[in-house]
């Protein structure tokens, strides 16, 4: 039996998502419903693997099939593809399982060639349908050049500006049929210009062409970004759904809008939405002209109007979430060409969902399960000072299309984007519109600001699922891209000037407004008092300072699952006996040095553990190389040979012995309290003390200090640190007299002490996993150097996502999960957690729910992150 490749609508459903994409088993749902879907078929997501098996290029069988649907397609619309007198012409569109807005390329009104072409107008004397035919050609010209041989869209966008200016016309739908026409022409001579042959008119060698294309357009840049950064898995591969065309650019009775049921934006639960007369869908999306909202539809097209109102309340009832719905007007008849659950903001999506539970279509937990975490990030972000805003006159609006502050220099380009932001600028992107082609610049950008486009242009879509600042649509923009500059409110801004944007409001601001922290309140209290009901795994943070700690705690923190102590030490006054103790030659002067640091690092903990209120606090004891530690300056070289009665030479000579080959595997973590006992013994008093401190003050917190030696990888020299440490310990509590209890555990970074964690449980009470150097070791990749060739990687596929960003289960993983079964196999009451970079990234959360760890250790900012992730994992 052969492989089905193709489905028509009708035999297809919502569960089939994986097979159809979402976009094809969204339309075969709409059809099973009843809804007025035109009616096509949906190449398989398998196919397209099929394809690139047969080394990109779509075998018979595929295409016989295709063909087959082709046949069905013609019986159902009574019309036939590549007929002159009665054409069916088709549009070619690619649908992912995962949404990727504008990731992929579409091609419509195929199908077209000359003659097909004259026969239309000659069978219709109204100069309206010769216009149409005319504009529906040249768009197909474009998009097939474009998408399909890969031309590029500027040289037709120069041939209709050029036609423009000739014809003093503004908007394209001012040239007549007759520009249009030779508008076709110059489009058929720049293809054979740029290719060296002639436009295809064959319509099923053009409908074969263009499936190629959809599925070429899977491994385009611009989707493999996407893919990276949303998890999406290139295997999947992507769908074709090929449907006959409807006409919104038929004549004034016709029309194309893009809507949601909610306001993505806010959540608010209202229509939004917007409409265009007498134009295809391509141009709401692409935002070359900006559009009406989709009230005035019910004005224009009251009919329609009234059954798209009843369509959205179908939908919304049937998939219980906010839909985003693409469709077509023509001649007063309304026809649905997709519908998805739509992009939201953070804002709306916790609105959204807390709205669908008081409204009866989600529990909680489906509530909190269909918030991506990711999102959050946005809301934790920065909102303009409400004073400093007060203050401010906006200089211009536009439409404010994703939330949020963003302030930056002015840049022109995506490149320049990306070059500025890596240069440590930020940077407001400031575009006539965007364009799929722009996403890593859109990425690398605080804020968008586009001139043209409406609230579902691409612009706005991608930057709402970025989570990034966007205003489109501020028409009062006078823009000059080639020489980098625009003019606003009769001012003129170039590169590199400074300008504010509010993505909430749409208000375009000139230099800098003060921002302020954001704050936690209403439904995402909501969301997240129920997500912490769902997770077994607690969520502590990465804190070293008290205002980090408390911003933590703030956002759900239960505990500190790192505090770096080296931070510590680089403050003048300490670095100053710090360096004093690395220059010593003796025993006694290092504990001399030490001595000054110990009342630093003593108040140091006291305000961590004043402002975690008895919850958990594990301190990590110091893990640089001493290199780091030292002067480079030739001035404070001079002042250190001063303090310590040494010459400069001396000095150098001590700097230059500390100089180390591989730092990062050198004389480091628990490798110096071996060499030099003092430094843990500094700080194991200053911990204890400032437990014992605390707990006086605070007799009802329960202040149980949990001492965490880093870089381990044998369970001898951690007895032997250890040791050392319970030493210092005891003496320090039985000298008050006071009762306290203590941990003492280690950081498992080195693949060997994951290997060998059941030898290491013997005197580890604890085990927290550094997973930013358990990857650098076990991938034998320097963190810091990997980016020369990652992206080499990434493009020959040879890897799908950064190991540092997203925990490596397979590899990684593997240790982590043997570490901690045969630790706790050691010691049943082991504790163990994760406080690399890795434990706010919702699918490395997951992963540490599945092998049992106790709690997930990030930087305060990602703790609601992992509480969400947390719960979605369980």
């Amino acid at each position: 039996m052969s492989n089905k490749w193709v489905y028509m609508f009708e035999e297809g459903d919502m569960t089939m998502r994986n097979l159809l994409g979402g976009k094809g088993a969204n339309l075969a749902e709409m059809t099973k419903i009843g809804l007025p879907v035109p009616q096509g078929f949906t190449v398989t997501t398998e196919a397209c693997t099929q394809y690139y098996e047969d080394g990109r290029k779509i075998n018979d069988e595929i295409m016989e099939q295709v063909m087959q649907g082709v046949a069905k397609m013609e019986e159902i619309n009574g019309k036939k593809f590549g007929d002159k007198e009665n054409p069916l012409l088709v549009s070619v569109r690619s649908g992912a399982r995962a949404s990727m807005p504008g990731m992929m390329d579409t091609i419509l009104n195929l199908g077209l060639n000359d003659e097909v072409v004259a026969t239309m107008i000659a069978g219709n004397d109204d100069p309206a349908f010769e216009r149409f035919v005319y504009d529906s050609y040249r768009r197909f010209i474009q998009m097939f050049s474009d998408v399909v041989m890969e031309v590029g869209k500027k040289y037709f966008e120069q041939l209709i500006d050029k036609m423009k200016e000739e014809k003093g016309v503004q908007f394209d739908i001012e040239l007549t049929a007759a520009d249009l026409k030779e508008l076709a022409s110059q489009f058929k001579a720049e293809y054979k210009k740029q290719l060296g042959e002639d436009f295809p008119s064959d319509p099923v060698e053009q409908l074969k062409l263009a499936i190629e294309a959809v599925f070429r357009s899977w491994d385009n840049p611009r989707a493999n970004v996407y893919r990276r950064d949303n998890d999406i898995p290139y295997s999947w591969g992507t769908a074709v759904n090929v449907m006959p065309m409807v006409f919104g650019n038929l004549n004034n009775q016709s029309g194309t809008g893009v809507a949601f049921t909610r306001d993505p934006a806010t959540g608010e639960n209202k229509l939004m939405g917007e409409f265009l007369i007498n134009a295809q869908g391509e141009d709401v999306v692409a935002g070359v002209r900006t559009p009406m909202p989709i009230a005035q539809m019910e004005q224009e097209f009251p009919e329609a109007y009234a059954q798209f109102l009843e369509v959205c309340e179908t939908l919304e009832n049937h998939y219980h979430d906010m839909q985003d719905m693409e469709f077509t007007v023509e001649n007063k008849k309304l026809y649905m060409l997709q519908c998805r659950n739509g992009k939201r903001t953070a804002q709306a999506a916790l609105k959204i969902a807390c709205d669908l539970v008081d409204e009866g279509h989600k529990t909680p937990a489906e509530a909190v399960a269909m918030i991506d975490p990711r999102n959050l990030d946005t809301l934790l972000h920065p909102q303009f000072d409400a004073k400093a805003l007060k203050a401010a006159t906006p200089m211009g609006k536009g439409l404010g299309a994703s939330p949020g502050a963003a302030c930056g220099k002015v840049v022109f380009t995506a490149e320049d984007a990306e070059k500025w932001n890596e240069m440590g600028e930020k940077v407001i992107l400031v575009r006539l519109e965007t364009s799929p082609e722009d996403i890593t610049g859109m990425k690398a950008a605080q804020g968008i600001l586009t001139v043209r486009g409406g609230m579902t242009s691409h612009a706005a879509v991608v930057a709402r699922g970025m989570g990034t600042c966007c205003v489109s649509g501020c028409g009062d923009i006078v823009m000059d891209e080639e020489n980098k500059k625009f003019t606003l409110a009769g001012k003129e801004f170039h590169e590199g000037d400074y300008i504010s944007i509010d993505g909430s409001t749409g208000n375009i601001y000139d230099g800098i407004i003060e921002t302020v922290d954001a704050q936690i309140a209403g439904e995402f209290g909501r969301i997240m008092a129920w997500a912490d009901e769902f997770r077994k795994l607690k969520v502590r943070t990465n804190a070293d300072t008290p205002a980090d700690a408390k911003k933590a705690r703030e956002l759900g923190a239960e505990g500190i699952g790192l505090c770096r102590t080296e931070h510590m030490f680089f403050e003048e006054d300490r670095i100053a006996a710090f360096r004093e103790m690395i220059c010593s030659d003796t025993v006694e002067e290092r504990e001399a040095a030490l001595e000054k640091i110990l009342p630093y690092q003593q108040g140091d903990f006291e305000a961590l553990y004043e402002a975690l209120e008895g919850c958990p606090v594990t301190i990590r004891f110091l893990d640089p190389p001493l290199h780091e530690f030292v002067p480079t300056e030739e001035a404070d070289i001079e002042k250190l040979a001063k303090a310590q009665n040494k010459s400069v030479e001396e000095i150098k000579a001590i700097i230059s012995s500390l100089h180390e080959f591989n730092p990062m595997m050198g004389h480091r973590g628990l490798r110096l309290a071996v060499t030099y006992p003092e430094i843990a013994k500094m700080q194991t008093k200053a911990v204890i003390r400032a437990a014992i401190n605390v707990s006086k003050a605070h007799p009802d917190w329960n202040v149980a200090p949990e001492i965490m030696i880093p870089l381990a990888c044998d369970a001898k020299e951690l007895k032997y640190v250890k040791d050392i440490v319970v030493a210092t310990a005891d003496a320090e509590i039985a000298a008050a007299g006071v009762d306290m209890k203590y941990e003492v555990g280690t950081m498992i970074e080195i693949p060997r002490a994951a290997l060998t964690a059941g030898d290491i449980a013997k005197e580890a009470e604890f085990f927290c996993f550094g997973t930013n150097d358990l990857t650098q070791m076990t991938f034998g990749f320097s963190r810091d150097d990997a980016g020369k060739f990652l992206n080499a990687y990434y493009d020959k596929k040879i890897f799908e996502s950064d190991p540092f960003a997203r925990l490596d289960t397979t590899g990684v993983g593997q240790l982590m999960e043997m570490a901690v079964k045969n630790g706790k196999a050691t010691r049943p009451s082991l504790h163990c957690g994760i406080c690399g970079e890795h434990g706010g990234d919702p699918t490395s959360v997951e992963f540490c729910h599945k092998i049992g760890l106790d709690y997930v250790s990030c930087s305060p900012f990602r703790v609601p992150i992992a509480r969400l992730a947390a719960a979605q994992a369980a």
